[in-house]
């Protein structure tokens, strides 16, 4: 059952080290009542004994894949145990380790805490997430526990202070309400940190299943006008809801909270957990069809997040704590099955149009077709590296490779859908895998890790083939060219015209970018700065990088219309397109030898095959929800 509370952001939890820590749950409270100038403020009272105890700060946040957690804004740390100081010290080798020496006769330590809110909007939950009309909660930023202990094992009871008038919503449960105070019940710390809170000023619950295990769209913006979601896109979450019960044939949650937050002040992005989701998007998101249409599938991609990642996860992401670090090779599966599953429960539910997910798809499969970085790294380097190429920059992304295991497993895994559908002679999809893998009996929140055999042996028991060898070959191994036997399969293949993209166009809006690189190589922003380049391109072989700007083209001050029009007046040209480049105050001529046009990409369909893709995201539900 939804979870309402006026406003408040999050409160830390505090343990003491499992061999110091005295039984019973640890309290804390926030005071998130000023929530509206990024600062919070919190305490705890912890049951210990006497003697050395070492409490940490989580260091890898689920769903992250790194050791994100934003130690530098933990801030203000006092510890007192009956009735004095107690000292502290930092580990001089983790640095998110925080060392006490608890004194004879305490059985409580008392900890008070601030936390810096961040203003930048690049990251995942470190980034900014707070404005004057709502905040987002995540718990592990406001938090300690004990050195060792698993998070199962200790148990909090959490409360938070919030400005008047402001509502909350979460999957955790309320024990009381006092005020502008609410105390939730025990939970363990996996679950609490499994449970953001989304507060604010505006707010809007939106029941999308009202059964046994009940679903519904929270929603928070900067403003009431935001709020204002139409039927229709009510109708098109109701039947993604129903799409998942279709595809996965379980719940194995007790009740789901979609938060969606609304705001162009706090950074942009979806996080997964067992019972909720933390989606924020632009503000006028349900106000726009095209931010719509370009936003609204992330809620879409996190749902499967529930069963694929959370429910079933790889066991090397699957760790007792938040400092043991994650292995993330098998992201290829948590990350990219459950975009290949976002994107097409997408279109299944209308979100997406047909059209749109073809045009999505097309640009996925040119722009890995043009990443030079896979003639030295496979696909799962990007995993076991996600850490690192989380946070690099988008410059020479095309060269270095990126977190690719998201849009290439969508073309991974549609080329395994495509396999078992031939196999079987359409008698059995990736369908069946998804409910064999992840369905099973509805219940609570459980994880049920799995490795690659685990993997391997389910999709043989759905089609008999060597998936090993297939699946290493896409995934292990350096190929020059992204696996496109999904799309071919499927009764399309890819072409580059000068026709409009929905795609493009819409990533020109939303970006401010705009995609020259299957032409000249460029990926170039609206202000003509340079983000990335296309290794062997006709822009790579006249020297241009990313950092420098295109400041005028055959002659003309740059805009992106001036470059549309020289591209696509470049084709069976034999003048060469002249690019006036700026670097580092140095102006600089460069006549590219190109004369092939636009270069857009898009699908189109085959004749000599069926059209397997428009049956992969045809609507499979029934018109009512079993609310399993």
């Amino acid at each position: 059952m939804r979870t309402s509370c006026a406003l408040a952001i999050i409160a830390l939890l505090l343990v003491a080290p499992a061999s110091q820590a005295a039984s019973g749950a640890i309290r804390l409270d926030l005071d998130a009542s000023h929530a509206d100038d990024n600062l919070f403020h919190g305490t705890l009272e912890v049951p210990v004994t006497p003697g050395p105890l070492t409490l940490v700060y989580p260091r890898w946040i689920p769903g992250e894949h790194g050791p994100t957690g934003p130690i530098t804004d933990f801030v203000g740390l006092k510890f007192t145990a009956a009735g004095a100081t107690v000292a502290w010290s930092r580990d001089p080798e983790d640095m998110y380790a925080f060392h006490v020496d608890v004194p004879r006769g305490a059985s409580t330590l008392e900890v008070a805490f601030d936390f810096l809110g961040a203003t930048s909007a690049e990251g995942f939950t470190s980034a900014a997430s707070a404005t004057p009309s709502l905040a987002v909660i995540a718990w592990n930023q406001f938090l300690l526990y004990p050195q060792g202990a698993r998070s199962d094992d200790v148990t909090f009871v959490a409360s938070l202070t919030m400005p008047a008038d402001w509502t909350c919503a979460t999957s955790l449960d309320v024990a009381s309400r006092s005020g502008d105070r609410v105390e939730f019940k025990p939970v363990s710390l996996t679950m609490l940190v499994d449970s953001p809170a989304q507060i604010g000023r505006y707010t809007r619950v939106v029941p999308l299943d009202t059964g046994p295990r009940p679903i519904e769209l929270d929603i928070a913006a900067d403003s009431p006008t935001d709020l204002d979601i139409s039927p229709e896109t009510v109708d098109k979450m109701k039947a993604l809801v129903r799409e998942a019960d279709a595809l996965f044939g379980a719940r194995h949650f007790d009740h789901y909270h979609f938060l969606l937050t609304l705001s162009d002040h706090v950074a942009h992005f979806g996080l997964e957990h067992h019972q909720s989701n933390d989606t924020r998007l632009a503000e006028r998101t349900l106000l726009d069809d095209k931010l719509g249409q370009w936003g609204l599938w992330v809620l879409s991609h996190e749902f499967v997040h529930s069963w694929n990642a959370k429910y079933r996860r790889p066991a090397g992401l699957a760790t007792p704590n938040y400092q043991e670090p994650m292995q993330g090779n098998m992201l290829w599966v948590y990350e990219g099955l459950t975009e290949y599953l976002g994107c097409m429960l997408a279109a299944r539910s209308g979100l997406w149009s047909p059209e749109y997910y073809r045009e999505r798809l097309a640009e996925v499969a040119a722009y890995y077709d043009h990443v030079g970085g896979r003639a030295w790294r496979p696909l799962e380097d990007t995993c076991v590296a996600a850490q690192l190429l989380y946070p690099a920059p988008h410059a020479w992304a095309m060269t270095r490779r990126g977190t690719d295991f998201y849009d290439e497993g969508w073309l991974l895994w549609l080329d395994v859908d495509t396999q078992i559908r031939e196999i079987t002679k359409g008698k059995r999809s990736l369908d069946d895998f998804c409910r064999l893998f992840h369905g099973g009996e509805s219940g609570p929140p459980k994880v049920v890790p799995y490795t690659f055999d685990d993997v391997v042996d389910g999709l043989n028991s759905v089609a008999a083939n060597d998936w090993r060898a297939f699946l290493t070959d896409r995934v292990d191994k350096v190929t020059a060219h992204p696996p496109m036997g999904g799309i071919e399969h499927g009764g399309w293949h890819l072409v580059y015209n000068n026709e409009k993209s929905i795609y493009l166009d819409a990533l020109k809006k939303q970006k401010k970018v705009i995609e020259a690189a299957y032409s000249i190589g460029l990926r170039v922003h609206e202000d003509g700065s340079i983000e990335d380049i296309a290794p062997d391109s006709p822009a790579s072989r006249s020297d241009i990088g990313p950092g420098m700007s295109v400041v005028a083209v055959n002659g003309r001050k740059f805009s992106p219309d001036v470059l549309h029009d020289a591209l696509k007046a470049s084709a069976g040209t034999k003048q060469p397109l002249d690019l006036l480049i700026e670097n580092h105050a140095f102006f600089t001529e460069h006549p590219l030898d190109y004369h092939d046009g636009l270069r857009i990409p898009h699908l189109e369909r085959d004749g000599k095959t069926p059209d397997v893709l428009d049956q992969i995201i045809a609507p499979k539900a029934k018109t009512t929800g079993k609310g399993k």
